[in-house]
């Protein structure tokens, strides 16, 4: 049985309970799931959950659901500054068969950390990865790869806290966005999911985007590598969230984020489409604003202007 079937037996009988809460069961659900945790850091550290793979699995599985509740101000004390580091266990499939996988730590105390944008790279620059996917595309077949990628690569980016023993998987599985850049020819294919953010409501840190980017080349021959794997944090307004501030929301997330099933396979996207809409709503209520407060400046710069030169007439 596959995770969700096995926890939907398990509440069948006494019996079936019993049976499902058997730790090498999930234990090889879960590494098949995700070939990245058999690294033996990852899987240590899984025995030491509450439950130990059970745990990880129902923390990693479901899709994450992080809506906005009581909001605070991005500059309020960090309490994940305790954490001392953050796992990522990624894992890259090609018609749902694992074709990459990685396990990347980063620490979380140093202030370089603190203060730069919150970015996890997992390869180093110029560093590929070969796949097993072929593709020798003519002109008329770019627009078609792109949906083919789409449509068959998926993502899963799972981060870990060694220290409360919580895990949660920050992406939407299935792609939001595949484009071609527009310089390297190279292709990005983009992940999301948006979490409730650190700022008041309607500032530009209401919500926020966690976004993971694979980007694939291909080499003559036709074999296409992935050359890039990175995850990052903005803002509605396009900005990089800091590592202080990143982590905030991520242990906010993981601690108080819902994990939920998904039912149509498209949740992910259509929670970013969600967001994306917002962003645009929020930029263009600030230009109206923005241009108010210009009209109100020109006005008050006439009146004054005028004011000054009748009393310059008046005296003269």
């Amino acid at each position: 049985l596959d995770g969700p079937t096995l926890a939907a037996a398990s509440c069948a009988s006494t019996e079936l309970h019993a049976l499902s809460t058997d730790e090498k069961l999930w234990q090889k659900i879960c590494t098949s799931t995700w070939p990245s945790i058999s690294d033996p850091r990852i899987s240590d550290l899984i025995s030491t959950f509450p439950s130990g793979h059970r745990s990880f699995f129902s923390d990693a599985y479901p899709l994450l659901h992080h809506r906005r509740s009581q909001g605070t101000t991005l500059d309020r004390p960090v309490a994940a500054a305790t954490t001392p580091e953050l796992i990522s266990a990624v894992d890259i499939y090609y018609k749902n068969a694992p074709i990459f996988s990685k396990v990347a730590a980063f620490e979380t105390l140093s202030s370089w950390f603190m203060s730069s944008p919150f970015r996890v790279e997992l390869l180093e620059p110029k560093e590929f990865f070969p796949t097993t996917i072929l593709h020798h595309p003519s002109s008329s077949e770019k627009d078609l790869w792109l949906k083919h990628l789409e449509e068959n690569i998926t993502l899963s980016w799972i981060v870990i806290d060694p220290k409360e023993k919580r895990a949660l998987n920050l992406s939407s599985r299935k792609a939001v966005s595949v484009q071609r850049h527009w310089l390297t020819g190279e292709v990005e294919v983009k992940f999301a999911t948006v979490m409730a953010g650190d700022g008041a409501r309607g500032s530009a840190a209401e919500e926020v985007e966690c976004e993971m980017v694979v980007t694939c080349g291909e080499k003559e021959g036709g074999e296409v590598q992935v050359r890039q794997v990175w995850m990052g944090m903005m803002d509605m307004e396009g900005r990089n969230l800091s590592g202080n501030n990143g982590l905030v929301i991520l242990q906010g997330a993981m601690e108080a984020g819902e994990r939920k099933k998904e039912k149509s396979g498209k949740e992910g996207i259509e929670r970013y489409e969600e967001f994306v809409d917002k962003k645009k709503q929020w930029k263009d209520r600030n230009e109206r604003r923005e241009k108010v407060l210009d009209m109100a400046c020109v006005v008050s710069g006439i009146s004054v202007f005028v004011s000054f030169w009748s009393l310059v007439l008046y005296m003269w």
